[in-house]
């Protein structure tokens, strides 16, 4: 980014004290101190329980984002790329020509040459537009090629973690492209070494967060079948990490791939299972309790969460953290029309359903009733109504409001 051997001088606060390059994701301990997020996590996830700078025995091992840090990171480097590249210089951005790329898939399928530059000439060319990621799909080989990379992580050259992003985030921008993709999945979960799902997971543990996003891309791409989703998550770790993008200090991005991912390979039984037992219902709940997300990180909660309620562990769990529940009636009717049917199924399954006392208290404490009567007024679709007219007939039933004057009969199964 910015090259000391042109005279430039970087402040010495915008460097990590563990890395000593500039901070792309600046994060403070309970120390005080300031590291990159991607250093000070590798030294803690190394065992480490002091502060680097200082040795001071942490206290709390958890770190917030130093958003003013960010910022005035981001306006120094902005100020000091834009004189280089006007200059033409070699630090500015080059995007290769379509001929230059195809020698560098023609060099990394070689033995000779400097592939950790020929890939980041290929990265590079992917990032600048969906014409360039086209192209790329469409070289014989590349694609098959750049998971070889990740299945191969013990031969050839060594593959550093920097070599595994590249590769990792390349794949990430031209898989949904690429022809023949059932076979591509295949390879990716049942690779010849069985090394792929172990570099992703490696990824999601040490690379960037743009790293971690391909990583997630990948999986989710790969979890085609139910025999697929449970080899991805019984490799040790990898529903933990997937978990750990979604927690509320983290990026927007990270956290929507993150869900999107367990969206997708949770669907069998015994996935929903590892997703209870790594904390998922407490930890959505966090995420639904804030309203600073995006309709479509609401919905994957909802999602989750429905997934879930269809096992009496995780049922179980939401009916004992009524800040859950409310969490999930505040989103009724406020977010979308796919939210609210998650919203509304999951009270469905809960209260009327499996008749959880606890639940429908939790409800009316949270003045859920009132909720599901607008709901039913609304626009909604005929499952969402007859749930709602479920769940009243339910509530009446020790009510000596007007609700006893709700009739209903039941006609539908349980829309899981």
């Amino acid at each position: 980014m910015v090259r000391d051997d042109l005279c430039i001088t970087i402040p010495s606060f915008f460097r990590c004290p563990i890395s000593l390059d500039v901070m792309k994701s600046p994060v403070s301990l309970c120390t005080g101190v300031t590291y990159d997020r991607s250093s000070i996590q590798r030294w803690l996830d190394d065992g480490n329980n002091t502060c680097p700078a200082t040795m001071q025995v942490l206290q709390s091992k958890e770190f917030v984002p130093n958003l003013t840090l960010q910022r005035l990171i981001r306006i120094w480097t902005d100020s000091v790329r834009r004189p280089i590249e006007s200059a033409g210089s070699p630090a500015a951005k080059s995007v290769p020509s379509q001929d230059q790329v195809v020698d560098a898939v023609r060099d990394l399928e070689g033995t000779s040459g400097n592939t950790l530059y020929s890939l980041a000439g290929i990265l590079s060319f992917a990032e600048e537009s969906e014409e360039n990621r086209e192209f790329l799909a469409n070289i014989a080989g590349l694609v098959p090629l750049l998971v070889g990379f990740l299945d191969n992580v013990d031969g050839g050259i060594t593959r550093s973690v920097e070599f595994l992003e590249k590769a990792v985030r390349a794949l990430g921008l031209v898989i949904n492209k690429a022809k023949d993709d059932e076979t591509l999945r295949h390879s990716i979960v049942k690779s010849q070494q069985g090394n792929c799902l172990a570099s992703l997971l490696l990824v999601l543990q040490r690379g960037s967060s743009d790293s971690k996003i391909a990583s997630a891309k990948i999986l989710k791409f790969a979890a085609m079948d139910v025999e697929s989703k449970i080899l991805i998550a019984e490799k040790e770790g990898l529903i933990h990490e997937l978990l750990k993008m979604t927690t509320s200090d983290k990026d927007a991005m990270l956290i929507e791939n993150g869900l999107s991912c367990l969206v997708a390979i949770s669907t069998p039984k015994r996935n929903k299972a590892r997703l209870i037992h790594l904390g998922a219902v407490k930890k959505l709940s966090e995420l639904l309790s804030e309203s600073k997300w995006s309709v479509s990180i609401t919905e994957n909660v909802l999602k989750l969460l429905e997934m879930v309620s269809t096992t009496k562990e995780g049922r179980l769990q939401i009916c004992e953290d009524p800040t859950c529940l409310a969490s999930i009636l505040q989103k009724v009717l406020k977010v979308s029309n796919v939210a609210t049917e998650h919203a509304v199924t999951i009270l469905w399954s809960v209260c009327y359903l499996f008749r959880d006392q606890k639940a429908q208290e939790a409800v009316t404490k949270a003045n859920g009733l009132t909720k599901i009567l607008l709901l039913m007024q609304s626009n909604c679709s005929p499952g969402v109504r007859q749930m709602c007219a479920d769940l009243l007939k339910i509530f009446r039933v020790n009510s000596k409001s007007c609700l006893s004057c709700y009739h209903t009969k039941t006609t539908h199964i349980m829309p899981f």
